[in-house]
């Protein structure tokens, strides 16, 4: 049990509230709070259902207005971003990602102090701590940041701009850092394993012994949740997961279980798929399916008393 909640009286705002995250977030709210109201801001709102409370603020950027939007709002959960990109075409990829993950959200931010908001939840990502852990050393909340591409470059930049301001004006910021979600209608890396599952095409993964942390769709939203309104989460960094980490080999085997599949996975020596992986021109592609990424939510349970409410078995039975 919580006890003395912080108190939200006016809305919470949620961006990027047809999102995956946002999305989910936004229908668990409807449906579970009686008490606290709800505000969608979407880049285009296309028929939103009258019962909706939708403001459109278009593309987000350090120019984008979000007067409308704030209007009696007291929390902002900040889901709306430039996504990771595998294969990003772009110009200079870097600026797209600072325009939108780190002016964008800091311009949100400066406007929300300004209108009285109370608390800003940035969700982040674990790319931040970085892409690899060793074995024995999950990544923790309070680590180093050491981003290796772009992306985890910009949220890391926004985090910073976002602890400063929380200095300047005294409005809360709560950041949470989710590794790999995975849910009902999940895209990237995720589609693609599954569906080559679903073929039923023997994958020379049956002998990965690494261990990577993950998250259920519904695990995250429950933990942003928490953090709206639990007077413990102001000014603090939090990571996110299941709780309980898989190889790919076991990961690939649950999708496979879940989906109602056989898992034909031939055990092939790693060292082997890096090299073939490396021949191929796909060694970052093996690193992540070979490597170890780990998080340490410890912090995240005893701070906020929170634990995963999704095992994962049950959440990858509800992606399918």
């Amino acid at each position: 049990m919580i006890l003395n909640k912080m108190e939200v009286n006016g809305r919470v705002l949620i961006t990027g509230a047809n999102g995956f995250v946002g999305k989910q977030l936004l229908t668990r709210l409807q449906k579970e709070s009686s008490q606290k109201k709800v505000r969608a801001a979407l880049r285009v709102c296309e028929c939103p259902s009258q019962d909706l409370d939708a403001v459109q603020v278009g593309d987000i950027s350090d120019t984008t207005d979000w007067r409308a939007a704030l209007a009696d709002v007291e929390v902002i959960v900040h889901a709306a971003a430039r996504a990771h990109i595998m294969k990003d075409e772009t110009i200079d990829p870097l600026a797209e990602y600072r325009r939108v993950n780190v002016e964008g959200s800091l311009n949100l931010a400066r406007q929300a102090a300004a209108s009285g908001v109370k608390r800003f939840i940035f969700i982040s990502s674990i790319k931040v701590n970085g892409e690899h852990t060793p074995d024995d050393k999950p990544f923790a909340a309070d680590d180093t940041p050491r981003p290796e591409d772009h992306y985890g470059l910009s949220k890391l930049e926004a985090e910073y701009g976002l602890q400063k301001l929380t200095v300047e004006t005294g409005m809360e910021v709560v950041i949470v850092r989710p590794p790999l979600v995975y849910g009902p209608g999940v895209k990237g890396n995720f589609a693609t394993m599954s569906k080559l599952i679903e073929k039923g095409l023997p994958l020379p993964f049956g002998a990965v012994n690494n261990l990577r942390s993950l998250v259920a769709l519904d695990n995250l939203v429950d933990l942003i949740i928490r953090c709206i309104d639990h007077p413990a989460a102001a000014n603090q960094i939090f990571l996110v997961s299941d709780g309980h980490d898989l190889s790919t080999t076991g990961l690939m085997r649950g999708v496979a279980e879940a989906m109602g599949k056989p898992s034909r996975l031939v055990p092939v020596p790693e060292r082997l798929l890096m090299v073939g992986a490396t021949l191929l021109g796909k060694r970052a592609v093996a690193q992540r399916l070979l490597g170890s990424l780990q998080l340490d939510i410890s912090k995240t349970r005893n701070v906020l008393e929170w634990e995963p409410p999704v095992s994962v078995e049950e959440g990858l039975k509800r992606c399918f």
